[in-house]
């Protein structure tokens, strides 16, 4: 439970979402989406949940900064996420990149991003900020992380998550003490430090930063008059201050919001089609690692209205049921038979077609007969019918994207290319 001291430093406190980014490795998903608009969950985008963290966390004001393939983004955020009100002190500003004074019209890093708009961020008064990716999924009392900032005197608190030190080869690693302290950090290291009492652990950058505004604004002004930096907080801001100042990591452990059924701390990057694919299915198990279902932390999400799901059909060969699965509202599954598939809004499903392992996004079509096994789909597909998808994995690499773990993503270019 967040105790007050807390709740009065998220209240004083601004969180920064970074959302510019593509997420190159999720291929044609992100070909008309920023990677934070990717869907997930069956209702919700990725930029939900650090959003979500933050209104949970007591934390009412909110900047967005968006960049790559903005418009789908943007659009979420005005539908599910205008109830902030000024009179409350409250606000969600998205803020494109867009031209200034002397600057070019893109943000040119990370840093770059919060100090185009360090204006707009001191127009407020908040006395701390709290840099945000948009891209992640996990859940995180944000305020826990800003208090351990201030009790520490720190220059800057970097949120890292506890990883087997196998895999820590692939992150930007910190080196700390027993206190925290971070002593060094290492870009995707070959042999990454272990934490302290923890020789199988390592401490891995999450991309999340908490500063106080008026020694953020001065270090963001000193690093745009630097010529040889590359306006990077990861690359420039904090390695410097590991150097030169005092630099605080702060595990993830220690804010994870979890209920009674997460046995562990859960934060996922979504940013391949087999770890978004991974994921979104991870959630139709019987005790999920995520527990999307806690009314105590909330997603927040743009509410589509829509009639509930309904299954039709109850002739042999032709039932309209699922098994370990998640179906959203607007859905009608048909005659179909579903086994640990996730579909989201709206997704139809015809007679004697065979899901397995299915992932569809929003207002997906699927014909009859079609059977279709370890696959992503992208909105608005309309499968057509009779369609094999998981027997052949030659055929499937000829016709679809096809990842070395199996998954084939589906999009309607690529169904449109089976018709010519």
């Amino acid at each position: 439970m967040t105790d007050r001291e807390s709740q009065r430093l998220a209240q004083q406190s601004m969180a920064f979402v970074l959302a510019g980014g593509r997420g190159s490795r999720l291929y044609e998903l992100t070909d008309i989406r920023a990677k934070p608009a990717m869907y997930f969950g069956g209702k919700s985008r990725i930029i939900d949940f650090p959003l979500s963290n933050a209104v949970n966390s007591g934390i009412r004001r909110i900047g967005v900064a968006t960049q790559y393939k903005a418009h789908s983004l943007i659009r979420h955020l005005q539908r599910g996420w205008s109830f902030f009100r000024a009179e409350r002190n409250e606000s969600l500003d998205i803020l494109p990149a867009s031209q200034q004074m002397g600057n070019d019209n893109w943000y040119r890093g990370t840093a770059d991003a919060v100090a185009q708009n360090i204006d707009i961020i001191e127009g407020y008064g908040p006395k701390y900020i709290i840099i945000l990716a948009g891209d992640h999924i996990y859940k995180q009392d944000y305020s826990l992380m800003i208090k351990h900032h201030v009790d520490s005197g720190a220059d800057v608190t970097v949120g890292c998550i506890e990883v087997p030190r196998e895999e820590a080869s692939a992150f930007g690693v910190m080196h700390v003490d027993d206190q925290d302290n971070i002593l060094e950090f290492m870009e995707k290291p070959k042999d990454p430090p272990a934490m302290p009492g923890h020789p199988d652990l390592a401490l891995a950058s999450m991309g999340i930063y908490v500063f106080e505004v008026a020694h953020l604004a001065k270090l963001l002004r000193a690093d745009a008059d630097n010529p040889d930096s590359s306006n990077d907080f990861g690359h420039d801001i904090i390695p410097d201050l590991v150097k030169n100042g005092k630099a605080i990591a702060h595990p993830f452990s220690r804010s994870c919001v979890r209920t009674g059924l997460e046995k562990d701390a859960y934060w996922r990057d979504v940013g391949t089609v087999d770890a978004f694919w991974q994921a979104n299915i991870d959630l139709t198990d019987f005790e999920p690692e995520l527990d999307v279902y806690d009314n105590e932390w909330p997603i927040w999400t743009n509410q589509e209205l829509t009639a509930p799901a309904k299954f039709i059909h109850n002739e042999e060969g032709r039932k309209g049921h699922a098994v370990s699965s998640m179906v959203s509202g607007g859905c009608i599954i048909s005659g179909s038979t579903l086994d640990r598939c996730l579909l989201f809004t709206g997704v139809r499903t015809h007679s004697y077609a065979e899901l397995e392992g299915v992932v569809a996004m929003p207002y997906v079509d699927i014909g009859r007969n079609a059977h279709l096994k370890n696959v992503v789909i992208d909105r608005g597909v309309r499968i057509p019918e009779g369609l094999i998808v998981g027997e052949d994995a030659e055929a499937d690499a000829k016709r679809f994207r096809r990842t070395d773990n199996g998954i084939c993503l589906i999009t309607q270019k690529m169904i449109d290319a089976l018709e010519t």
